[in-house]
């Protein structure tokens, strides 16, 4: 009789026409947010979310996630690393005839670099052919910004994981602009290449020599609170890193001062051994049978793809879309590739666009305003199984970022991870031609949540 005797109490589900309808009428109400299921995954959400093993699964799936402990170990060849022949690529695998323009351009600039082609038109077309095989970098323990293309001459990031013994690899990062990762590979773009590969990758390798391992999980909690988000704002990272290795850089190179000045003018040169990180973290939680807790998420170019931890190695993809944000000089929306890169291994681990609340500066760089930013780190808790208790968001209290995404979790709200991203030139070998916002395909989810729940055993209970 309460409830009919006192004031009303208003719950306003979907629709806002009802809840505006109230409002005008001074009746106090309560807006919850609701989407249905994602199209033609209810069966599979009933059969995972009856399934007796998946909670556990996913509790040691996100605490691997949050207790690894990754530390910049060494500076290696990628030769060292790589199967002889082999070149690597961001994304999942693709054929040279669906392969995007800055994928393509990235695969000739590299063929160039390696000496394997005399020109350009000769590096099509021994790439058509098959000469050089290339394969994910997903597949090899690595990580590919943009085009994500790695040679047997670049140097690479070693990062190992001090609490589960991952290891992990990205190649260095060249900066902004015309680059390699952009698709770009005119004659500034290898000279660069050559002289990391003759000056900034062994002097890293010895400096780390004289330092030790570098936790850059410290660094990364610590850059969370000085305004990066650790995907497209790495400036804080960087200065960070530069004050660890400019001592030991100082007293063994003897081109100090030219690899300072590159590391210095280069915001963006902690990303790649940031994505090693990432990459040492999710890779923890792989293949743990049950497990919803998505592991990696990629682009090539052409196809986004999703892996889940209990499903091993299997890719599940749908269309790349073209990301929504500023342009650089004259450059528009028709210059655009859609999305590319390993870079998102950053969001699965609970950075980047995840953290975009930490980060109010990022929407100069990929548009929008500051509540944007924070709406879509708070949007990305409904998604996920944890916080984050060493990357942390000031300006939420100190809350952890969210972490572990789930795939039943985006199934049931309808929601899809946020990605903050470099946009591409749709052309090989344009550069960079503006960053901004994406949303990866919902195909890449539901099929992955389908066959989730076709992995369930037949007979037990949940099936």
């Amino acid at each position: 009789m309460s409830l009919l005797s006192g004031p009303p109490r208003v719950i306003t589900v979907g629709a806002g026409l009802l809840e505006e309808s109230l409002r005008a009428q001074a009746v106090p109400t309560t807006p919850v947010t609701w989407h249905p299921p994602l199209t033609g995954t209810e069966d599979a959400l009933a059969t995972l979310l009856a399934d007796p093993r998946r909670e556990a699964a996913n509790e040691v799936a996100v605490e691997k996630l949050t207790s690894a402990r990754p530390f910049l170990v060494g500076v290696r060849r990628a030769a060292e690393i790589l199967p002889a022949g082999t070149f690597l690529h961001a994304g999942p695998p693709i054929t040279w005839e669906r392969a995007s323009g800055p994928l393509r351009g990235a695969l000739i600039g590299a063929m160039l670099l390696e000496g394997l082609a005399g020109d350009e038109q000769d590096a099509e077309t021994k790439l058509a052919a098959g000469q050089v095989r290339w394969e994910p970098c997903h597949e090899h323990a690595a990580v590919g910004p943009m085009a994500g293309v790695v040679s047997p001459s670049m140097w690479m990031f070693e990062v190992r994981d001090a609490e589960h013994g991952g290891t992990a690899y990205c190649s260095l990062n060249e900066g902004l602009g015309k680059v390699l990762r952009y698709g770009a590979y005119g004659p500034e773009v290898l000279d660069r290449l050559r002289w990391m590969d003759r000056v900034l990758g062994p002097a890293l390798a010895v400096a780390l020599e004289s330092t030790g391992p570098l936790d850059l999980r410290a660094m990364i909690a610590q850059a969370l609170q000085m305004g990066d988000e650790l995907h497209n704002r790495n400036r804080a990272a960087t200065s960070l890193l530069l004050r660890e290795l400019a001592p030991a850089l100082a007293e063994t190179c003897s081109e100090a001062a030219e690899v300072l000045r590159f590391i210095g003018g280069n915001d963006h040169f902690f990303l790649n051994m940031g994505m090693a990180a990432a990459k040492a973290a999710t890779d923890a939680a792989r293949d743990i049978p049950g497990s919803t807790m998505v592991v990696a998420m990629a682009r090539n170019g052409t196809d986004f793809g999703v892996q889940v931890s209990g499903l091993g190695g299997r890719w599940f993809t749908g269309p790349a879309g073209v990301p929504d944000g500023l342009y650089l000089g004259a450059y528009g929306p028709e210059d655009a590739n859609p999305d590319i890169g390993d870079s998102t291994i950053t969001e699965t681990s609970g950075l980047g666009g995840f953290a975009m609340a930490a980060s109010p500066a990022i929407v100069r760089f990929v548009g929008g305003d500051v509540s944007d930013a924070v709406a879509a780190t708070r949007s990305m808790y409904e998604i996920t199984l944890a916080e984050h208790p060493a990357y942390q968001i000031p300006g939420l209290g100190f809350r952890g970022t969210p972490a572990g995404i789930d795939v039943t979790l985006v199934a049931r709200t309808g929601l899809l991870p946020v990605v903050n991203t470099g946009i591409a030139g749709r052309v090989a070998g344009t550069g960079q031609v503006g960053a901004g916002l994406v949303r990866p395909p919902a195909e890449a989810f539901t099929s992955a949540l389908i066959a989730l729940a076709a992995a369930v055993t037949p007979g037990q209970p949940g099936s």
